[in-house]
């Protein structure tokens, strides 16, 4: 029964990164009933939309809330999403998300969709030739179709607008071709289609408005900028700040291709290849867990090694792949909700992660580090760690953050270094001495 699926994918769960190497088997166990639903969830997509989506609603509706459905169908409240456009419309469906928490989008008749974000902000897409309604709520963004000249800020969309086949409609770039993580997007910049338009702090206000851009993607920095985002909005271009980074799943990353779809009108292509990707996903991480450590980091300017939180897009990829993340999370709670990153002085991390089976050098961040030599010389206490004495030292591509649509290319390259198979797709590869 499909209550029964849902059931079983509900109570299943992720290990958390501070599971004793004693009760691992049974963490496992757990974790990779969660990993085969992901397949279930999403070839349930439909009817999840049919029949939870109905009861969703109608609970929602009782309580006085809006609800959207998580990944294993059930109902989940969604506090930011409100459906009242302020004209008297009411939505005719919601699109199903299977691991998305930070969006919700609501299909009105005629071809309206309503996009509401977590941070507030709700955007009304209006179909190529039709109007926006009269007398729609004064908070509520208009976002014109077709989008054909488009400011991208947020380079973690490009994989997701590459794959849906609207790279194209991106004009102004927050990135040189050098810095594109996408090839597309490289050679948009290089013939001249697309021009590099600046930072998220300070963007060529002169290009985006001669380029006639009518849409912003940024991502949460320009959070930092106010200024800089007030200013695009006073030129008439609209402003989607992306929420991506704080989804709690991985899959929930690439769930920002529905969104994607919406904006540009390739809602059906981008329901494919969410498919096809999380299918790809399923399969590489359903494998045997592994008796594996693994300490992702990179050591800072102040001789301090910076880790990611136990809930970041690559230690839950590490997770995935068999491994176990050694994770520093904070205890107070404060301090955990402030970052996606744990700075550890070197003697405590020392003490904890110098027996981790293999390390994975943040080079994302620094890219200096080119061989284990180089890494030992970040600090002398590296030469002490098991990783470093086995040769089980790795470094990552600095693009890795902006490649959703290959993250199963990224776990299987990971699974190859627990293994020590020295198979790799570029994403992650062995350092020399």
């Amino acid at each position: 029964m499909l209550s029964d699926h849902i059931a079983q994918c509900a109570n299943s769960s992720r290990p958390t990164c501070e599971e004793a190497r004693a009760g691992r088997d049974a963490v496992r166990a757990a974790s990779i009933r969660r990993r085969r639903c992901v397949r279930l969830a999403v070839a349930l997509a439909a009817a999840l939309l049919a029949l939870p989506l109905a009861a969703c609603s109608q609970a929602a509706t009782d309580a006085g809330s809006h609800a959207v459905p998580s990944g294993s169908g059930s109902c989940v409240q969604a506090d930011y999403r409100d459906t009242d456009l302020g004209c008297g419309w009411t939505p005719e469906e919601t699109v199903a998300l299977s691991y998305a928490r930070n969006f919700t989008i609501d299909r009105y008749a005629g071809g309206y969709q309503l996009i509401c974000v977590s941070n507030g902000d709700r955007f009304l897409v209006v179909p190529e030739g039709a109007d926006a309604p009269a007398g729609l709520a004064e908070d509520i963004a208009v976002i014109q179709q077709p989008l054909d000249s488009v400011y991208l800020v947020s380079t973690g969309m490009a994989c997701l607008l590459d794959s849906i086949g609207a790279i194209d409609a991106v004009t102004v770039s927050s990135v040189t071709a050098d810095e594109s993580p996408v090839a597309a997007l490289a050679e948009a910049l290089s013939a001249g289609t697309a021009a590099f338009g600046g930072t998220y702090s300070s963007p060529d206000f002169e290009l985006v408005a001669d380029r006639r851009c009518t849409l912003a993607i940024e991502n949460t920095k320009i959070n930092h900028a106010p200024e800089a985002k007030q200013k695009l909005e006073d030129l008439g271009v609209v402003v989607l700040t992306e929420q991506s980074s704080s989804e709690p799943e991985v899959l929930g990353r690439l769930e920002w291709i529905k969104l994607m779809g919406a904006l540009f009108g390739r809602e059906a292509e981008a329901q494919r290849r969410f498919e096809a990707i999380a299918e790809r996903v399923e399969d590489v991480s359903s494998q045997e867990a592994l008796d594996a450590t693994v300490a992702f980091f990179y050591i800072n300017d102040d001789g301090a090694a910076v880790t990611r939180r136990s809930s970041d897009y690559f230690s839950q990829m590490i997770e995935l792949a068999g491994g176990t993340f050694m994770s520093f999370d904070p205890v107070d709670e404060d301090a955990a909700s402030s970052s996606v990153q744990s700075v550890v002085d070197m003697e405590t991390f020392y003490a904890r992660a110098k027996d981790a089976d293999v390390i994975i050098y943040n080079t994302t961040v620094d890219a200096g580090v080119a061989t284990i030599d180089g890494l030992v010389a970040k600090n002398p206490l590296l030469s002490d760690f098991k990783a470093v004495q086995d040769g089980n030292v790795y470094a990552c591509d600095e693009h890795m953050y902006q490649r959703m649509t290959e993250m199963d290319q990224i776990i299987s390259d990971i699974r190859a270094a627990l293994e020590g198979t020295g198979d790799s797709s570029g994403f992650i590869w062995k350092l020399d001495r």
